[in-house]
């Protein structure tokens, strides 16, 4: 399984969908699951991005289906990144 971290900060539109439904943020979730990636752990955050999401999955091509359906949607812009274990970068580098 590998591990992703999303970056995401709404959108305007995003905003007000998420003011009118504050559990919007959790059916996201689920609608992640239905599409194979799995939600380990998630933050809110006060800076410059909003969110911070730490998720898995056993395959590269549905983070990126998974990322590319819900940013289609209009109210998130994310970034992503492949993140490894910290033991398992320090073994290869051995």
């Amino acid at each position: 399984m590998s591990r992703y971290i999303i970056i995401s900060n709404l959108t305007d539109e995003g905003a007000k969908t998420l003011k009118k439904n504050p559990g919007r943020v959790k059916e996201v979730n689920n609608e992640f699951k239905n599409m194979g990636v799995e939600v380990i752990d998630q933050y809110a955050v006060l800076g410059n991005f909003d969110f911070l999401s730490i998720v898995e999955t056993d395959d590269e091509t549905k983070i990126t289906k998974a990322i590319v359906e819900i940013a289609s949607r209009g109210s998130i812009k994310t970034v992503t990144y492949k993140v490894m274990e910290i033991d398992d970068f320090i073994k290869a580098l051995k």
